[in-house]
């Protein structure tokens, strides 16, 4: 029987910057596909059509009032602000560390202050709109999606080869 991999400790680094002891939470951009409903002739049921990726979203939140981030707010470029999550994931049966590292390129979109209260935290909470995202497990890159340079590659396949060359890009 194997158990599962926590995680055990991460850190959140702003356009280098790091935020140990000032991140506290961090929503992992979900990965998902923009799907459409076909059916043709003679097909008894429709499938789906598989027609790109949907866009990708950083959720974070901090501790108290985060200066560097609010300068950052605004950006006219979509790949402005540099994100870099790292995790240490611990297996409870092994021992064994993944070393979990999530790098994201974007602007922020949201920024929520939260509530004022003398004496008790505060926290900034801030989402990312991405045109970057790249997963890499143990030093080994799974996902890379760049929207602006047509780069879609998962566990080393470059799944926009074809395309590419189609348009002359290649």
């Amino acid at each position: 029987m194997a158990l599962p991999s926590i995680l055990k400790n991460f850190n959140l680094y702003n356009d280098g910057n790091s935020l140990m002891g000032v991140a506290e939470e961090v929503s992992l951009p979900k990965l998902s596909r923009k799907m459409e409903d076909f059916q043709g002739a003679g097909m008894p049921m429709p499938v789906e059509i598989d027609i790109s990726n949907e866009k990708i979203e950083l959720d974070w939140t901090c501790m108290g009032f985060l200066f560097d981030a609010v300068k950052q707010y605004g950006a006219a470029k979509t790949n402005a602000n540099l994100l870099r999550f790292a995790g240490a994931y611990q297996r409870e049966d092994t021992e064994d560390v993944t070393a979990i590292e999530i790098v994201v390129r974007g602007r922020h979109k949201e920024m929520d202050f939260g509530n004022a209260k003398i004496g008790e935290k505060s926290t900034t909470k801030i989402k990312t709109t991405c045109s970057y995202y790249k997963l890499t497990v143990d030093g080994k890159v799974l996902i890379e999606i760049d929207a602006l340079a047509m780069i879609f590659t998962v566990d080393g396949k470059d799944m926009m080869d074809k395309q590419r060359k189609a348009i002359g890009l290649a």
